[in-house]
């Protein structure tokens, strides 16, 4: 027969534990098991006054804001009102039935304030990524480095020309944004190019169109991980030039290093990554193998003899022609430009190989990079078995920017300027190993399902 509810809402009295309602396969049991922030306040205690009324916990906001970046929900309103709602939410901030959820406005008054003088947000990705070391979870044998494109909060039609001159008003009136933006001219010995078109609400945004379709303004999010277990072993935030991802992979490998004594045997990248200057250093300076494609335009697509037609004799400092001829550096020119090998007119005049050689010039030139030794060694790499493996391993990192964008649904930053760009990578890579050792070291966790934000 049809069933009726039984309406039990107005009982006075009700035994409940809201330990007992989270299910024991929940995500985030595993994440509360492996996340450590007993020296959160410690960090943070030179930033907060002896006196005066207490105020948030700021390990509340921390847990709230990791809940943000685990589920994908983006909006802080919407995330306050999810703690308030969902107990398995309540049950991880470690909040009763009856606690109240902090104000949206709490997140900003101490992400702008506290948490971004104190670097608190590096401090936790830092101390997450330590657990991942003591987890066994970091090798340190490979790591891999890429960059992906995230959208900034700028409308298209906020924006001018960098060729004309835009008048930011007062310092004290402009937007946040704006005066680190200021501020970081100000700091730059050198005064960069004008960008071809600059956002009136986030300055610091590149105009970029290299996703294809309409140009839009963004930033890129560079990860070094590690290849074991793909844990984001770095973060960082940077322009959307390939000058700038080779400069910030730079700074990470540096970091790591520093901070946790690791430095791999081999670098694991795409063909931005193979220019000269970063193989350079990677071989001469940090002696690590660099798994990465050349970046080479020396071969010619009109028939004619690319470079790799040229040997290059090392102990006579000459490249070597088809036709056995020797370019050599001009006397004249050594001091000025030591890397230019020339042939000799009289021997390309009467060589048979000239229209296949140089057949509009009088003789043929060849520029040798001074990290040609290094980019030798990437091609030595580049035909082994082990440079294909890394290949294969390379989609570790790519696998990660696509669960990113899709599943903890950054694919566009909602805060503005580098430090608000910065911020929300730091918290996405954090969430992000939190969810892989949840799910690789909790056996209950790894049978989760997506939770619905």
């Amino acid at each position: 027969m049809m069933g009726f509810q039984t309406d039990n809402q107005e009982r006075l009295f009700y035994s409940f534990n809201l330990e007992d309602q989270v299910p024991q396969n929940h995500l985030l049991r595993g994440i509360n098991q492996y996340l450590d922030l007993s020296e959160l306040r410690k960090h943070l205690s030179e930033h907060y006054s002896n006196t005066g009324r207490p105020s948030i916990d700021p390990e509340l906001i921390i847990r709230m804001l990791i809940i943000g970046y685990s589920f994908g929900i983006r909006s802080e309103r919407r995330l306050c009102e999810e703690v308030h709602l969902n107990l398995a939410y309540r049950w991880f901030c470690r909040l009763g039935l009856e606690d109240k959820v902090p104000d949206h406005s709490s997140f900003s008054k101490n992400r702008h304030g506290r948490f971004r003088e104190s670097d608190a947000f590096r401090h936790l990705f830092e101390s997450v990524l330590q657990r991942c070391m003591s987890e066994g979870l970091v090798r340190g044998e490979g790591f891999a480095t890429d960059a992906s494109i995230i959208k900034a909060d700028a409308q298209r039609q906020r924006g001018l020309s960098g060729d004309q001159a835009i008048d930011w008003c007062k310092r004290e009136e402009a937007t946040r944004p704006v005066r680190e933006y200021l501020t970081a001219l100000e700091e730059t010995n050198d005064t960069p190019a004008p960008s071809k078109y600059v956002s009136l609400t986030d300055p610091s945004a590149t105009w970029t169109g290299a996703a294809g379709g309409p140009a839009f303004f963004a930033y890129s999010t560079n990860y070094l991980i590690d290849l074991d277990a793909g844990i984001i072993v770095d973060v960082e935030a940077s322009t959307v030039s390939r000058n700038a991802e080779v400069e910030a992979t730079k700074t990470m490998i540096d970091r790591v290093e520093e901070k946790f004594d690791l430095k791999p045997a081999r670098l694991v990248g795409d063909t931005n990554y193979g220019t000269a200057p970063i193989l350079g250093w990677l071989v001469d300076e940090k002696h690590i193998a660099p798994h990465v494609p050349v970046w080479d335009k020396s071969e010619r697509d009109d028939g004619s003899f690319g470079r790799s037609a040229f040997t290059f004799d090392a102990e006579n400092n000459c490249y070597v022609c088809p036709a056995g001829k020797f370019l050599k550096t001009a006397w004249r020119s050594k001091k000025k430009d030591p890397f230019r090998y020339r042939a000799s007119q009289h021997d390309c005049q009467s060589c048979p190989f000239k229209p296949q050689c140089c057949p509009n010039v009088k003789n043929r030139k060849i520029d040798r990079s001074p990290q040609e030794p290094a980019r030798d060694v990437a091609r030595a790499i580049g035909k082994t078995d082990a440079f294909q493996e890394s290949s294969r391993q390379r989609k570790k990192v790519e696998m990660l920017f696509a669960h990113l964008k899709r599943i903890l649904r950054l694919d566009k930053l909602r805060l503005r300027g580098f430090s608000g760009a910065q911020d929300e990578f730091l918290l996405a890579a954090t969430a992000q190993n939190l969810r892989r050792m949840a799910k690789w070291l909790t056996p209950v966790a790894s049978e989760v399902n997506a939770v619905p934000a």
